[in-house]
């Protein structure tokens, strides 16, 4: 548990500094310049998700069960993840009326992805991954949303065609999910079957 802990500390803590720390990260970046932050932002962000999934993968091997979800859970949880793959589609196809609407699909994604999975799975490894992720993407929404109307921000009316292409990869997103890839990935079926 201890090697997730820190993973996630340091993950979640990489990821936050726009949250708790905007003034200093613009100030770094001034200072050291962007592609130096970038870099140090990768091998920081890399080196913590190592940690995140080496710790989990070793968590799961002596689960505490804090609770056991109903069966049904896994199916809502399914279906969650159909919202959440469009919405992270949505993040990357420009131009979509997700977006423009949404303003940070990321971070909404993020939020709809620990729920769905807190949905379904019930230790102590889970509640930690996946509650931590869900508490950073309140906070990171919360942040940007902020930032947003500091800045006077103005996002793009979206447009029909790029909002269905975003809809559409998403949903085949969730499909190779369902159909065997989170299986593969994770060891695990989100239908259990």
């Amino acid at each position: 548990m201890t090697m997730l802990l820190l993973g996630l500390v340091l993950f979640l803590g990489v990821h936050s500094t726009r949250i708790v720390a905007d003034g200093w990260r613009t100030r770094t970046i001034a200072r050291i310049g962007e592609k130096p932050w970038k870099g140090l932002y990768a091998l920081a962000s890399v080196a913590a998700f190592v940690l995140v999934v080496w710790g989990w993968g070793l968590a799961r091997h002596n689960p505490v069960v804090l609770w056991t979800s109903p069966a049904g859970m896994r199916h809502l949880s399914a279906l969650l993840m159909a919202v959440a793959l469009v919405l992270l589609v949505a993040t990357y196809v420009p131009g979509n009326g997700i977006k423009a609407r949404l303003h940070h699909p990321m971070l909404l994604s993020v939020k709809v992805w620990a729920v769905a999975h807190l949905l379904a799975n019930g230790t102590l490894a889970d509640l930690l991954l996946f509650g931590g992720f869900l508490a950073w993407a309140v906070l990171g929404f919360r942040s940007a949303r902020q930032r947003d109307r500091a800045s006077g921000a103005v996002y793009a009316p979206g447009r029909t065609g790029p909002t269905l292409v975003a809809v559409a990869l998403g949903m085949a997103l969730w499909a190779a999910l369902v159909m065997g890839g989170h299986a593969w990935l994770f060891g695990v079926s989100p239908l259990g079957a």
